[in-house]
C-alpha cells in the first residue's frame, strides 16, 4: 500500500478510501524500472491525461488560418483546464526534490517528468491521468558518407519541372524539417531559411542557429528546397521556404519528450496564437527502427493535420520482406513514402506493408531514393540512397502544389498525389509500392479539374535548369543507405 499525502488527495479531489493505486495505468516497462529503483532514483516518464482536445467540428472553417487557430485555440485550453489541478502536487514534489525535468505539453494533454516511484504511483491514481509511460531515446540516422556521382535525374522522374515550367516553384510556402538539423550556411539552403526567431528549434539548446553535425538533415532539406549552387538543380521546391527543428542532439540522440516538444513547436513557432506562422507540411525521414504498431505520437500527428499540416514520413529501411512498416510512419494519421530507383523499381531496403497499425496498404506512395545527390554538411554534395531521401520528394511536391491552390486541405493534398500516382507493380495499390510513384504533373491537372476554386495565376520566376543523366549503378558497389534510427530503451 503506498502512502498518499493528505494534500495530494485535496488536489485529486478523492478521499483516502478512494485514493487507491492505479497501476494498471503504469505500463511493463515503467514497471520493471520502478521495482529496479530506489525510493529516491528519478526515473524520466511520459503521461498522458484522460482529457484530449476535441478537435473535430472543423468542417465549416473554410480557410487554413481558421483551422490552424480554432485547433491551437482548442489544445491550449484543454491542457490548461486539465493541468491546472496537477500543478501544485507536482510543484510540492519537485521542492521536495521528487519531481526534476517537468515539462507541460499541449500538442496532446500531457507532460514529461523526472520522478520517484513513489510520485509515479501517486500520479497514476490521479484520475484525471490516463497512463505512464518510460520515456524513450532513439539514435538518428548514420552521418552521411561523401561520394563522386552524377546527379540524378530524381527531379524530372516526379515532374518537378514541368510545375517549374508553368510558374510553380514553391513560392509562399514554408515547408519543415524534424531531423538532425540543417546546415543554415550551405549555399543551397541559406537563401531559403525563413529567419527570425520563430524558423528554427532546438529543444537541446545546443545550437541558437541552424547546425546539423551529422549531415542527414541537410540532404533532407536539400531535396526539398535545394538551389543549384553545386550546378545542378538539387531542390523539389527551389522557392519555399524552410524552418526546422532539431530533434536530435549532437551526440545522435533523439529523446521522446524532445520529440514531442517539436511537434508542439511546429504548431505555434512564436508562441503566438494570432500570426500565422506554422508550416505547410512537414518531412519526418526517422522512425522507429523495428516493425510494428507504436502509437506514440499519434496525438501530435492529429493535431498538425487538423491544423493543416501534412505529416510525411519515410517508410523505413527494412525491406525486402512483408509486414515491415514502421512508427510513426504507419500511423493512420501519417502520409509514408517508399523508395523506388531511376527505373521505378522498388528499392530492396524499402519498407512494405500492410501497416501495421491498421492494415491498410503500406506506404502510401514512393518517390525516388536511390542514388539522389543532395546538400551534404561543411558546404558539400552527396550521393546517397534511402527512403529518407523519398519523403522529402513528397513534401517538396506538396508544396509545388501549393504554391497553386494554397487552400488545400491536408486530405486533398493527399487525394491529389494518390490519385495521380504511377500504377507500378501489381493493379492498384500493394504492400510495395503502395498507390505508386508520385507523379507531380498529374497532381496539379487532377487539381486544376477537381478542386472547387479556380487555378490561381502562376507567379512566374526563373526556372533552374535540369540536365538529366543517365543512371549508373558501378558494379560490385552498394549504395550508401540513410538508416532510420533504432529504439534503444
Amino acid at each position: 500500500m503506498v502512502m498518499i499525502p493528505v494534500g495530494w488527495l485535496f488536489l485529486a479531489g478523492r478521499t483516502p478510501a478512494q485514493a487507491m493505486p492505479a497501476t494498471h495505468k503504469i505500463d511493463p516497462l515503467l514497471h520493471q524500472r520502478i521495482s529496479a529503483s530506489t525510493p529516491q532514483t528519478l526515473i524520466p516518464v511520459i503521461v498522458t491525461l484522460k482529457q484530449q482536445a476535441d478537435l473535430k467540428g472543423l468542417g465549416s472553417l473554410s480557410s487554413r488560418e481558421e483551422r490552424w487557430r480554432h485547433v491551437v485555440n482548442s489544445l491550449k485550453a484543454q491542457a490548461e483546464s486539465s493541468q491546472r489541478g496537477l500543478r501544485p502536487f507536482l510543484q510540492a514534489r519537485q521542492a521536495q526534490g521528487q519531481v526534476a525535468a517537468l515539462t507541460y505539453y499541449w500538442v496532446f494533454n500531457g507532460l514529461a517528468l523526472q520522478a520517484t516511484p513513489q510520485t509515479l504511483e501517486e500520479l497514476a491514481a490521479l484520475p484525471q491521468v490516463l497512463s505512464l509511460r518510460l520515456e524513450r531515446t532513439f539514435a538518428a540516422p548514420e552521418a552521411l558518407v561523401a561520394q563522386t556521382s552524377s546527379p540524378e535525374p530524381n527531379l524530372v522522374q516526379i515532374g518537378a519541372p514541368a510545375l517549374w515550367a508553368l510558374g510553380y516553384q514553391g513560392q509562399g510556402v514554408v515547408v519543415a524539417s524534424m531531423d538532425t538539423g540543417v546546415e543554415g550556411s550551405h549555399p543551397d539552403l541559406a537563401g531559403r531559411w525563413r529567419g527570425g526567431n520563430n524558423s528554427w528549434y532546438d529543444p537541446y539548446g545546443e545550437h541558437s542557429t541552424p547546425a546539423d553535425l551529422n549531415g542527414h538533415g541537410t540532404a533532407v532539406m536539400g531535396v526539398m528546397v535545394g538551389d543549384s549552387a553545386g550546378g545542378t538543380a538539387i531542390g523539389v521546391a527551389p522557392q519555399a521556404q524552410w524552418i526546422a527543428v532539431k530533434i536530435f542532439n549532437d551526440r545522435d540522440v533523439a529523446e521522446e519528450s524532445k520529440v514531442h516538444l517539436g511537434f508542439q513547436w511546429l504548431l505555434d513557432p512564436d508562441g503566438k496564437p494570432d500570426t500565422v506562422d506554422a508550416p505547410h507540411v512537414v518531412n519526418n525521414s526517422w522512425a522507429f527502427g523495428a516493425p510494428g504498431c507504436d502509437l506514440t505520437f499519434q496525438a501530435d500527428l492529429r493535431a498538425l493535420r487538423s491544423a493543416g499540416i501534412m505529416p510525411v514520413f519515410a517508410a523505413g529501411n527494412l525491406g525486402p520482406n512483408a509486414d515491415t512498416s514502421t512508427s510513426p510512419g504507419n500511423n493512420p494519421e501519417a502520409f509514408s513514402v517508399g523508395a523506388v530507383d531511376g527505373g521505378d523499381t522498388i528499392a530492396p531496403f524499402s519498407s512494405r506493408g500492410p501497416s501495421a497499425c491498421n492494415s491498410s496498404f503500406f506506404p502510401e506512395v514512393v518517390a525516388p531514393g536511390v542514388n539522389i545527390r543532395s546538400s551534404d554538411k561543411q558546404g558539400g554534395y552527396s550521393t546517397l540512397s534511402g527512403t529518407s531521401l523519398a519523403a522529402p520528394h513528397v513534401s517538396g511536391g506538396v508544396a509545388l502544389l501549393l504554391s497553386a491552390f494554397p487552400d488545400l486541405t491536408v486530405g486533398e493534398q493527399e487525394q491529389a498525389l494518390i490519385t495521380s500516382a504511377v500504377d507500378l507493380g501489381d493493379p492498384a495499390a500493394d504492400n510495395t509500392y503502395g498507390y505508386g510513384r508520385i507523379d507531380l504533373l498529374s497532381a496539379y491537372n487532377w487539381l486544376a479539374g477537381h478542386h472547387p476554386t479556380a487555378t490561381p495565376t502562376p507567379v512566374l520566376t526563373p526556372t533552374p535548369t535540369v540536365t538529366p543523366t543517365p543512371t549508373i549503378y558501378p558494379p560490385a558497389v552498394t549504395p550508401v543507405f540513410i538508416f532510420l534510427p533504432s529504439v534503444m530503451r
